[in-house]
Order: C-alpha cells, then sequence, then structure tokens
C-alpha cells in the first residue's frame, strides 16, 4: 500500500514539474497581450467559470496582459424569454429589432460584464468593464443583411482607451456591443470583436474558449484534433468540407486575426477546466493552434 506521505510526495512533486514547465512560457510571454474570448460552457457552469477567472488572474499575476471579450447568448435568451419577447435566429445570425436590442445591451453591458469584472476583481485580479461604446473603442455598421435589425460587424477599432488600461495594469473586460456613427447600438458576434481587437493590438495570442476540443478531421472523433495548423491549412479545411457549421467562423475569425499580425490564433475546449493555462503553459497544449 502506498503510504499518505509518498502520496503527498508525488503531487508535490507532480506541482513542482508543472510550475517548471511552465517557466519557459511565463517568461517568453511576459508583457505580451492575449485575447480571449470567453463563452460557451465555461460560461454557464459555476465550476468552469471559477476556472476561467482564476486563469485570467492568473496570466494577469505571473505578467501577461490578457484581454477578455464575452458574448453572454444564454442570459440573453433568459431575458427575453422573462420580458415575453421571442427569440429568433436568421442565417446564424440573432434578429435583433429594437426591443430585443435594449435586452442584449441590457444584459451584456449590465449583467454579464459586471460578473465578470466582479468575479476577476474577488479572485485578486484588477478589472475594468467596459463595451464598444467606450472610448469610441469600437465603431459598428450595419452587417448589410436585410430582415435581421441591428447586428453589426467591426468598422474600426479605436486601441488607446484598451492600451491605457492594460500599461496601468488592469484586466479589460469587454462586451461586444457598439454604436454606429449615428450613435445606434448594434450587437456584434464576440468571435469577430475578440478578433479584431487582437489585430489591433497586434496581439500575441487571440483565444476562443469553445464547446469543442477544437479543430477535428473528424467531427465525431476527438482524437483526430489537429493540434497545430497553418492559415493555408485551415482555408483547406474549409473549402473541403472537413471544418463546417459554426466551426468556419470561428475558423475565419482566427484566419483573418493571424492575417493582421496576431502572432497565434487558438481554438480551446473552454468545458475541460484550466484549458487556458493548459494551452498556453504546457508543452503538448490542449486545442488547436493556428499560426500564420
Amino acid at each position: 500500500m502506498v503510504n499518505q506521505k509518498e502520496l503527498i510526495r508525488e503531487t508535490d512533486a507532480t506541482r513542482v514539474r508543472v510550475l517548471s514547465e511552465a517557466l519557459p512560457y511565463i517568461q517568453q510571454f511576459a508583457g505580451r497581450t492575449v485575447v480571449v474570448k470567453y463563452g460557451g460552457a465555461a460560461m454557464k457552469e459555476a465550476s468552469l467559470k471559477d476556472s476561467v477567472i482564476r486563469d485570467i488572474v492568473f496570466l494577469s499575476c505571473v505578467g501577461l496582459r490578457p484581454i477578455v471579450v464575452h458574448g453572454g447568448g444564454p442570459e440573453i435568451n433568459t431575458w427575453l424569454d422573462k420580458l415575453g419577447i421571442e427569440p429568433q435566429f436568421k442565417d446564424g445570425l440573432r434578429v435583433t429589432d429594437a426591443a430585443t436590442m435594449d435586452v442584449v445591451e441590457m444584459v451584456l453591458v449590465g449583467r454579464v460584464n459586471k460578473e465578470l469584472v466582479s468575479l476577476i476583481n474577488r479572485a485578486g485580479g484588477n478589472a475594468v468593464g467596459i463595451c464598444g461604446k467606450d472610448g469610441n473603442l469600437i465603431k459598428a455598421r450595419h452587417v448589410g443583411k436585410d430582415g435581421i435589425g441591428f447586428v453589426g460587424e467591426v468598422s474600426s477599432i479605436d486601441t488607446r482607451l484598451v492600451e491605457s488600461l492594460i500599461k496601468s495594469g488592469y484586466v479589460p473586460v469587454i462586451s461586444s456591443v457598439a454604436a454606429d456613427d449615428e450613435g445606434q447600438a448594434h450587437n456584434i458576434n464576440a468571435d469577430t470583436v475578440a478578433g479584431e481587437i487582437a489585430a489591433a493590438l497586434q496581439a500575441e495570442k487571440m483565444i476562443l474558449l469553445t464547446d469543442t476540443p477544437g479543430i477535428l478531421q473528424d467531427y465525431k472523433d476527438p482524437s483526430t484534433l489537429l493540434p497545430k495548423l497553418d492559415i493555408q491549412e485551415a482555408r483547406e479545411l474549409i473549402n473541403k468540407g472537413i471544418v463546417g457549421g459554426g466551426m468556419i467562423p470561428k475558423v475565419n475569425c482566427c484566419v483573418r486575426s493571424l492575417a493582421q499580425g496576431v502572432k497565434a490564433a487558438h481554438i480551446i475546449d473552454g468545458r475541460i477546466p484550466h484549458a487556458l493555462l493548459l494551452e498556453i503553459f504546457t508543452d503538448l497544449g490542449i486545442g488547436s493552434m493556428i499560426v500564420a
């Protein structure tokens, strides 16, 4: 029988090994900007939410500069339901009429954003919550499709506010609501916002937390995970139909950010506790990394 002292020694040895493996990555990425798109199951389950928050605080404590961009689809649906508004989707986009836009803004900017800020601060971080409207961070324009209301895309990014926050040691937490030139609020896909902010800041990494293991050669078989690929390979996977459905916009978002100067884009499984640390600070990583 293994006695308790040996077990404790083994656990301690594992911890030391993990820290030792992380050290070169901590040194390599110190002072670098990492944009994290936070959504999916990791936002809904309390234990996963706790591990993501702790990961973000850890990144900040070891000298990286994390920026969090978040969605909040399930919570928006909950509030629409409470207010008797039927959620509608068209071509994968949320139909956002004036009443729905009010709810989207209230939920994303007022509730989800401030909850994340509070959780990061309670875990020992120093977070500030903003949306695309603040400091003209994001200018929106309509996506140009009929019948979907106030759904926008990014027209331009002004990074001065975010840069001043990260230079002062804060973790910016950004919700994906922005206004057009007339001041009309628009709902923008959070993956897109993360990609554009990462590009504008020339970030070291953009990381999308998703509900999939990453990019799979066979979407039913997690063992076919592609741990590393380049832009060309990613485009070919889309053209061949290997990457399909909701993964297409995520991969396109990664490719677009890489083409604009982001060093690496990651699609990782947010359902795994401490997925962020596993991807950034271990030799094997856990998801798919796309490089330029």
